[in-house]
């Protein structure tokens, strides 16, 4: 059986048609001009989940590539403090081999070296009290400054120790970017009134800082000690403490350099990934938007022809 076809039920499937027709030219002219085939949720549910996806990963990649660079810096500047205090130690040693071989020299060349020797130990200690950012590198999570030096002569640690200063470089791995102070420059042992803490029977301190043992050094060598040379092997001991942590921090300077190589490739992934999902194939868009202005033009032309008759045209 053949329905029945009405001029009204033809014109109202015509006009729809040409509806759906403008409706998919709008949408590959703004394909276009925006550049992304997912403008909303609606376009694609299943791509717009993995955008989502996708850009939080971007997120997370983009504060780990934040923190290897912050890493990377803090790094960079404990080492090149590592460094200067390494070359102090070294001519505090020759100071000291000096110092040990003056006893024919008269008291202004060992007052000399003396001299040299505690401006050695204050140049050490502002190493120590390096910053980055503000924040000591030698005082873990405090804001203080690393070593003070007191009214009696001796420094204290003001750092936390144990309160290491961690940056997050992928999702599984945080390194440290600080330096333990305490450990690499020493802390000196002194009792209620600040004073260092000596060996009843040997009058030498129980426990001091290299700062502090310099300036044993400077006060023994002054006085013209003869047995001045038995300080280098503790010399020696500290500069192999520093050797130690420049080495361990140098570890984690390149375990941080290959989070950050390894974060910019992952960025690259991730922006072609999401490119994938979201941007338009700009060429194919072109070649489908002419292609539905000629549908178009041709739907608008036929739907005209189908509105022309008239109620004059029925009544002939």
């Amino acid at each position: 059986m053949i329905g029945r076809v009405t001029q009204q039920g033809l014109q109202r499937a015509s006009l729809n048609q040409l509806q759906t027709n403008l409706s998919e030219l709008a949408r590959l002219q703004e394909r276009l001009t925006t550049g992304k085939v997912i403008t909303k949720p609606s376009d694609d549910p299943a791509g717009t989940v993995d955008a989502m996806r996708l850009r939080s990963d971007q997120r997370t990649t983009a504060q780990h590539a934040r923190n290897t660079a912050d890493g990377d810096s803090w790094l960079t500047t404990v080492d090149g403090a590592l460094g200067d205090a390494l070359t102090q130690l070294r001519r505090a040693r020759d100071l000291t081999l000096q110092g040990a071989s003056t006893g024919s020299q008269g008291a202004a060349s060992r007052s000399a070296l003396a001299s040299e020797l505690r401006a050695t130990a204050d140049s050490m200690l502002e190493v120590a009290n390096t910053t980055y950012l503000n924040r000591s590198v030698f005082a873990g999570t405090s804001t203080e400054a690393a070593f003070t030096l007191t009214d009696t002569g001796t420094v204290t640690y003001s750092g936390r120790p144990g309160a290491e200063v961690l940056r997050q470089v992928s999702d599984t791995t945080k390194v440290r970017v600080d330096s333990p102070g305490s450990e690499v420059f020493g802390v000196d042992v002194v009792d209620a009134d600040g004073e260092l803490v000596r060996d009843a029977a040997t009058g030498e301190p129980v426990g001091m800082s290299v700062f502090t043992l310099l300036r044993e050094v400077a006060a023994k060598v002054e006085a013209g000690d003869p047995d001045v040379g038995r300080f280098v092997t503790e010399i020696d001991t500290r500069m192999n403490a520093f050797l130690g942590e420049v080495g361990s921090v140098g570890t984690r300077h390149n375990q941080v350099l290959q989070a950050k190589d390894a974060l910019e490739t992952r960025e690259i992934a991730l922006t072609n990934q999401l490119s994938s999902v979201e941007d338009a194939d700009l060429a194919k868009t072109i070649v489908d938007l002419e292609l539905q202005e000629v549908g178009y033009q041709a739907a608008l032309g036929a739907t005209s022809r189908v509105l022309q008759p008239s109620l004059l045209d029925f009544l002939r």
